[in-house]
């Protein structure tokens, strides 16, 4: 029987690094910020939704969404948060769905890993069987943010200050990985769950 698990932690704790390395383990990932890039492509509904909702001062003249400068608005704008996500996440979900019955169809006894920041705050959490949170200190979140891209440190301060904090995410986790000392770490511990998801699989 196949297993489907979410895996999340907050920005900059290496939940994408953690997924990379189930992915060398032979786990099928599905990566919820792929799905959303697809949905917003020109033409599709929720572009569509998203054009209506915030206005065409969001758009490239290629019609691409302006991910940057809709990404700042809704960091200074709650309301605005709350939008978009009523746009997207019940459509990720929906996509997250189709894609792990397409897993089970092929593969009947694979692990299935959704790589998803928002997946307690989307609700999508609730389709997984299991959850892993990776767990980080807040100053290597930051440090790591801030060396992948040109965010200030102010920046990337207060939109971690606007997630979900990190005690209430381990509170859904089944499982925690650890992430404050060396990749190498980390590594270990992911081959370790893959082999106890193995067997739940």
């Amino acid at each position: 029987m196949s297993l489907l698990v979410g895996l999340t932690g907050c920005m900059g704790a290496g939940k994408s690094l953690a997924a990379s390395y189930f992915l060398e383990q032979g786990a099928y990932i599905i990566d919820a910020d792929a799905i959303c890039r697809q949905l917003v492509e020109p033409g599709k509904p929720a572009w569509k939704e998203i054009f209506d909702t915030f206005g065409s001062e969001y758009f490239n003249p290629d019609d691409s969404l302006k991910r940057k400068k809709l990404a700042a608005l809704i960091f200074d704008n709650n309301n605005k948060r709350i939008a978009l996500e009523a746009i997207l996440h019940h459509r990720v979900i929906v996509e997250e769905k189709n894609k792990y019955h397409s897993y089970q169809k092929k593969y009947p006894n694979a692990v299935v890993i959704i790589d998803a920041a928002l997946l307690i705050e989307s609700g999508n959490h609730k389709i997984t069987d299991r959850i892993i949170v990776i767990n980080s200190n807040e100053e290597l979140q930051i440090q790591r943010v801030i060396k992948r891209s040109t965010e200030s440190r102010e920046s990337v301060k207060k939109r971690l200050d606007q997630q979900m904090p990190l005690e209430e995410k381990l509170k859904y986790a089944d499982y925690i990985l650890y992430n404050e000392s060396d990749q190498k770490y980390l590594k270990t511990q992911v081959f370790d769950l893959y082999l106890e998801l193995l067997k739940l699989s």
